[in-house]
């Protein structure tokens, strides 16, 4: 026989769903008997799968070992490296400096090293996630940038701050703010450009179109010119994602005539060389939280903003190149 203590990561959802996280090698079907025929127990009770549980709530298990699995367990987030640029942290969740050539998560080679293991790394040694207890949930990222760009990367510590995050990006409560150094300088000194946006998955590429297409997406981009040089033939500019489609800055600026400085995709090959320059001069560099309810959870953060002291690119609103 053996208990589960529910905590707060695990509280809030359905006793099955937990059970399937929790037990990964155990049958549902075989769950199922094991509650009709109370070998597992709610609160020292009979219980059903649906039943939804709560931090604090106890279970006991009158199950194989087997099915627990060996608490020495390799982790792979301790492959990662150790290194990791924090601007922000609370109980809650991480504001991460990520640096260009970094992945957020593992890509196509299985590369260990990535940003969400390097927090799962940081959070386990400093006693704050505990994978044998927190089996149904492991700190996670809310936003995600590409390998060659830089800037904030936001890490939720525990569900409800993740459940919160993911609702306050989706409604376009987290405002991001970008610093980008473009070709040329932009028509308008600010403008709000609203286009279609079809992606390729088999090329990873994206293609901007005045109408609405087939598959498109609406994609609106909010700029403004920080600084021209006119010796450069360069301009800073600091962007706003009123939406977050693949490649949008990069590709959406590139239609208007201003592709990024270093953006191999949809750049301007000659520049890039002139300057040698082998990435997009792209930094997600400001969050602002602007939530509209009071009670969400993470309400202490709200009006609040943070930023990277360092831009790889600029420096005092200057092109730094």
């Amino acid at each position: 026989m053996r208990t589960i203590t529910i905590n707060k990561n695990d509280s809030g959802q359905r006793l099955d769903k937990f059970l399937h996280k929790r037990f990964r090698t155990m049958p549902k079907s075989l769950m199922h008997k094991y509650l009709r025929t109370k070998y597992i127990k709610l609160n020292g009770k009979k219980t059903t799968p649906e039943v939804f549980i709560n931090e604090g709530d106890v279970l006991t298990l009158y199950i194989k070992d087997e099915f627990f699995e060996n608490s020495k367990t390799e982790y792979e987030f301790m492959k990662a490296s150790k290194k990791l640029d924090i601007v922000y942290e609370d109980e809650n969740l991480l504001l991460i400096d990520k640096k260009p050539g970094v992945i957020v998560h593992q890509d196509k080679k299985y590369d260990a090293d990535c940003i969400v293991h390097r927090v799962q790394r940081y959070l386990y040694e400093k006693g704050e996630y505990d994978p044998e207890s927190d089996k149904a949930f492991s700190p996670a990222l809310v936003n995600r940038i590409d390998r060659n760009t830089s800037g904030i990367i936001i890490a939720a510590k525990n569900a409800m701050a993740l459940r919160v995050l993911n609702e306050k990006v989706r409604t376009r409560e987290i405002r991001k703010f970008y610093l980008c150094i473009v070709k040329g300088k932009p028509k308008k000194n600010s403008d709000t450009l609203k286009d279609y946006l079809t992606k390729n998955e088999k090329t990873n590429t994206v293609k901007v179109s005045k109408k609405k297409v087939e598959n498109s997406k609406e994609i609106i981009t909010k700029y403004r010119v920080v600084e021209y040089d006119k010796k450069l033939n360069l301009s800073l500019c600091e962007v706003e994602l009123l939406t977050g489609r693949t490649h949008q800055i990069r590709a959406h600026m590139s239609s208007t005539g201003n592709p990024l400085l270093g953006d191999e995709k949809y750049g301007d090959k000659n520049l890039n060389k002139k300057y040698n320059k082998k990435h997009q001069q792209l930094c997600s560099y400001k969050l602002m939280f602007d939530f509209t309810d009071s009670e969400c959870g993470l309400q202490y953060l709200n009006q609040k903003e943070y930023s990277l002291k360092e831009i790889p690119f600029a420096k005092n609103n200057k092109i730094k190149i």
